[in-house]
């Protein structure tokens, strides 16, 4: 089953299917979910913004694909804003 419909409308932000394939396996594990993402992420063109891609993708998803499915969780943790690490040492003891 295609999530994508008919048209395969995101085939220029996923052309290796790599998101389409994650949804089709069999009891995915998040963990698994995670690494597909970082596979994907790193084969988006240059220059293209990750979260714009990550938001059209959910978009045709919405209704399609299960959203409980690993693969649509870790979608949508790609939009949260990145956590800023404690620092090390004496400037982590502010």
């Amino acid at each position: 089953m295609s999530y994508y419909g008919p048209d395969d409308a995101l085939r220029d932000i996923d052309p290796s299917g790599l998101i389409r394939e994650a949804y089709r396996i069999d009891s995915l594990h998040i963990s698994e979910a995670r690494s597909i993402f970082l596979d994907w992420a790193l084969k988006l063109p240059l220059g293209s913004a990750p979260d714009v891609a990550i938001t059209r993708l959910l978009a045709v998803l919405a209704g399609r694909a299960p959203a409980d499915h690993p693969m649509t969780q870790i979608l949508r943790d790609g939009l949260r804003p990145a956590t800023r690490a404690r620092r090390g040492g004496r400037a982590g003891r502010g």
